[in-house]
Formats: structure tokens, sequence, C-alpha cells
């Protein structure tokens, strides 16, 4: 135990020493257990209780962490967007279920493997767990291309199990007792409904010392693992519904991380180092059939996910397309418990066991590897916002080409054929468009509503809202007191150029430093949302970066706070810094990034 534990220290050290980016850390570990184990130097007992309990609570922990990944946003019907990851997600599967069912018909038709049923079971799975630890640490869970791809991983986890699951009751005489299975679900839906509520009360009770919400979290986990086995199913389609379940009842970030930091900080390297160590290939090696079949099986493994590729073709660039499908190829997770089952019912040999074992295995580290050699974030998914600047004039053309192209993706439409033909020269992005309150869909994060006409501004605005826009800016050169309050009652923030240059000279007056700061050109003051959950949780003082900074204000929940040194940082806090404009730069891209 204490080597294991100490190779789960030094592996990502290792890494890093080395710049071994495109290998995985989960990887690493299923190689070093091989390096450790039966095929090794022998060194890991394999047969160690303790050992074999901490790897089983390790998948378990890995699984239920999986199922607090899927954002159920996604099937909520977006007219925003049309790139659907749930729609991508199901054709991408139903094609790999199919190509599955084929290949598991042609090894029984070849006599390499008679059971069709468990082949294609074992083909269409997905290693959940290889592809969420792969799209972290590349940082792209939260983009589409990465819900995709997460997506196609959760039915490419769950469809297997409940497959497995069947199988195993058919095969194993309790195929009368499948109906059990609906009092997992049922249970789950009970554990939601009963703590929707109660959990709201908990995060305000709880203390360092109790810490109830993880202590809900592995009550959940225990109480639907234990139903999933009472009932005949599979440990880990209990520990999924229980992560679903986690996911459902909205836990903080700070919660996230804890579970994160428990999961993947102790038990779930015990899983992929003891993976590997419990691999004899001494045995493999020596047997001719199981060499045979070796190869084919990692070439059915990538076969079956040719339909995941050909369905990302249609909606991301080929090189990203091809990486998310090769990803979608890795498998280990469902295959070693189908394997275990499989051999209790005498339907497959330990020589075939041991050679789709180690194809999995081989997936595992060839899929993620040229993932990371090939994906590349594309331009859309670089940019953080998107925005949509309403009229061509002096003011809107000069914010337009000032905003940080590295930051935000910039368009310009106007209705003004005359400004339309004086800026399309300056600003590449102009668009003419004859009745802008004709337009329906605004995909964009911030709108500009900043035309020469006030009724016109305040329509467009209005639209914006109403389309769903999470910022929406209007310009008013004479606004009226209800029109104001009207807005604000719409959260529609309103700019008036004769109020902000009266406020600009107030400033000025009290504060002659106000004027060094909007002019000057080598430091810049930023107004910056957290989105990256490595910040949360940390006091100012304690940020790597803080000295290059000076913060002067954080908003939270609509109020503003007043910066300390032991300020605790929370993802959603909007934090207003001045700074060299490189470090300034650099630290807003460390903070809004997602992950």
């Amino acid at each position: 135990m204490l080597l294991v534990i100490l190779m789960a220290l030094v592996i990502p050290i290792w890494m890093a020493k080395f710049n071994l980016h495109n290998i995985p850390t989960a990887v690493a570990e299923i190689i070093v257990g091989i390096v450790l184990g039966v095929s090794g130097f022998n060194w890991v007992d394999t047969s160690n209780s303790q050992l074999s309990f901490l790897s089983n609570l390790g998948v378990i922990i890995l699984i239920f962490l999986s199922g607090m990944e899927i954002e159920f946003d996604l099937f909520k019907k977006k007219q925003d967007s049309q790139i659907n990851p749930v729609k991508i997600a199901l054709l991408s599967f139903l094609g790999i279920a199919a190509f599955s069912i084929f290949l598991g018909w042609i090894l029984s038709i070849l006599g390499l493997f008679k059971d069709m049923l468990l082949a294609s079971i074992i083909f269409m799975t997905v290693a959940l767990g290889v592809v969420i630890a792969t799209l972290k640490e590349k940082e792209i869970l939260s983009k589409s291309i990465g819900q995709s791809i997460l997506l196609t991983a959760v039915l490419g986890e769950v469809v297997p199990l409940l497959g497995l699951t069947i199988y195993a009751s058919i095969h194993g005489g309790d195929a009368e007792k499948l109906w059990l299975i609906i009092l997992l679900f049922v249970a789950a839906i009970v554990l939601l409904i009963r703590f929707k509520r109660p959990y709201l009360w908990f995060n305000k009770i709880t203390k360092q010392t109790t810490q109830i919400d993880i202590r809900l979290a592995f009550f959940l986990i225990f109480v639907l693992v234990s139903i999933a086995e009472k009932v005949g199913a599979e440990n880990i389609l209990g520990a999924f519904l229980a992560g679903m379940v986690m996911k459902l009842l909205e836990p903080s970030e700070a919660t996230k991380d804890k579970l994160t930091s428990i999961g993947y900080g102790f038990f779930i390297p015990f899983f992929f180092i003891m993976t590997g160590a419990k691999l004899n290939l001494k045995s493999l090696f020596t047997n001719q059939s199981a060499l045979l079949l070796l190869p084919i099986l990692v070439l059915a493994f990538f076969v079956s996910k040719v339909p995941a590729v050909l369905t990302y073709l249609k909606y991301f660039t080929k090189r990203n397309a091809l990486a998310g499908g090769l990803l979608t190829a890795t498998t280990i997770t469902i295959v070693l418990p189908t394997l275990q089952v499989a051999r209790k019912l005498n339907a497959i040999s330990k020589t075939q066991s041991d050679a789709f074992t180690l194809a999995a295995i081989i997936t595992c580290i060839a899929g993620p590897i040229i993932f990371n050699s090939l994906f590349k974030l594309a331009p859309e998914d670089k940019i953080k916002e998107k925005v949509l600047i309403y009229g061509a004039n002096v003011f809107s053309v000069a914010v337009a080409q000032e905003l940080h192209d590295k930051r935000y993706s910039v368009e310009m439409i106007t209705d003004d054929q005359e400004a339309y033909n004086t800026y399309k020269s300056r600003v590449k992005s102009l668009k003419y468009c004859n009745n802008v309150l004709a337009i329906n869909e605004f995909n964009y994060d911030i709108v500009a509503s900043s035309g020469s006409d006030d009724e016109r501004n305040y329509e467009f605005a209005k639209k914006a809202k109403q389309a769903g826009v999470s910022r929406v800016i209007v310009r008013q050169k004479q606004p009226e007191a209800n029109r104001i309050a009207e807005l604000t009652q719409l959260d529609i923030e309103v700019f008036n150029g004769y109020s902000a240059r009266t406020s600009a000279m107030r400033a000025l007056i009290e504060s002659p430093a106000f004027y060094e700061i909007l002019t000057d050109s080598d430091n810049i003051l930023y107004d910056v949302k957290i989105r990256n959950h490595r910040y949360a949780g940390h006091q100012l003082m304690d940020l790597s970066f803080i000295d290059k900074i000076t913060v002067s204000r954080i908003k939270r929940d609509g109020e503003w706070l007043a910066p300390h040194g032991t300020t605790v940082l929370e993802v959603g806090d909007e934090i207003v810094y001045t700074g060299k404009v490189e470090d300034a730069d650099m630290i807003r891209e460390l903070l809004t990034k997602e992950n």
C-alpha cells in the first residue's frame, strides 16, 4: 500500500519534470502498475484484500465523479446555438452501437469469439473516467466539443452497464429479477427529492469538523451502490446514479473541489495502478491464439468508434473530430467488470479475458496520447465572449477597435446605409441589415445597442434581452427617468455620455490618480469574473500572482466586498484589479479559464 501511494505521488511529478503532457496521468498509472505487478517486478501483491478494496472504491468514486460532470442544462433546447452536444452524442453512440454489433457478429463468424452479444457490449464501451481525466487536463470539458465527447462517453458507459446487467441476469438464470433494477432508479429519485431542500440548509450549518456535504456524497454513493448489488445490477451503475443525484442537488464549487480532491488525490490512483498490476502479460505472450486475437481486438475497439468521428466531422474541424473519435475508443472501466462477469458465467476463457484486458489498456494508452497530439482549440473556443455592437458611428467604431481581440469576438451591424459605406473599410466585421428589429437569434454573450437613435437603441436592446443575451448595454443620449427604471428592471445596463463625462470629471477632481488610470498605456484596469475552479477556496494572499496586481473590489452575490489578504475567493466572484498590461492579461486568462 505504501508503494502504491508513493507511486501515486511521484508519477505526476515525473510527468511534469520530463514534460510528458500528452500522456494522461491515468494512463501513466496503468503503465506503472504493469511494471510493479505480476507482469513486472511483482512488488505489488494483487491478492491483497486491502488493495483490492481501495481499488474497487477508487473505481466507484471515479464513476461517481463522472456522473457529477454531466451538464443537465445541455438537455434543454438551445435556440442560440447550432451545436447541440446531446444530439451529437446520441447520433455518435447509435452508430457506435451498430458498428459494435456488426464487429461482434464478424468475430463469431470467424470463430475468434463465439459470444456475439458479449463482444458487442465490450466494443461499445467507453472509459468515461479516462475520457474525463483527459478532457480535464486539456481544459475543454465545458466547451461544445468537450461536452459532446463527454456525453458520448456517458452513453458508452451507461448503455453497456445496462446491457451487462441484462446479459448477466439472463445467462445467470435470474432473468425474472430484471425488473428489480427499476428499484435502483426509484431509489435515486427518492434520494434526490428527499435531500433537495435540506441540502441548502446543510450548506448553512456545515463546519470544518463536520463537512456535511461530503458526508452526504458518500452516503449517496453507498446507498445506491448497495441497492445496485442487491438488485443484481453492477455497483458502478449505482455510483453513476449517485453522481447524477449529487449534481442535481447543485453543490457549491467548494464541495465539487473537495470531492475531486478526495477522489483523484487518493482513491482513484489505486484503481488505475492496480488495473495494470493485475494484468499478466507473461502468460498472455506465451499463448499464440491470444496474441493473434490481440491486434484484432485493438483494431475492433478503434473501428467501432468510426461513427463518432464521422458525426463530429459535421460540427468540428477535421483534426478535432478525429482526435475526439479516437479518444472515445479508450475503454477499461466497464471492460473489467464485464470480463469478470463473463468469467463467472464461463462465457470466456482466461486467455481471452487477458487479451481483451490488454487490448483495452492499449486503447487507454494510445487514445489519449493521440488526442493530446492532434487536438487544437478552434478560434471560436479560444475566444471567451462574443460581442455584437449595433450602430456604426465614431463612438461605437472606436470601442470596437479597442476591445481586446484575444478576449472578444466583435461583430457590428447597422441599418444606416450611409454609416455602413463610411465605416465598412475600417471595421471588417461590419454588416448592413435593413431591419435590425427583425433579428430573432442572438448567439452572443454581450450586445451593445449604440446607434444614433435612442428609440431604436431601446427597442433593439429589449429584443436582445428577450432572446436570452446575458449582458445587454444600451446607449441613451437623453434618457427619461421612467425608461431608465424600466431598463434597470429588465437588467439592461444604460450608458449615457453626459453622465459618464460628469462622473469622470468629478472623479478626476476628487482623485487625481483616476486620470492616470484612464490614460496609462502601461497599466490596465480589469473587471473579471472568476470561472477557474482552481482558485476557488484560496485566500487572496495565497495567490502566486497577487504581487503583480492591486485588487480594489470584489463583487459577490450583488454586493461589493472590501478585499483583504484573508478574503477567500469563490467561482462567480467579480474581481476588479489593476496591473501591468502583460501581467493583467495573463492573470485574466488564468482566472477566466473554464475547467
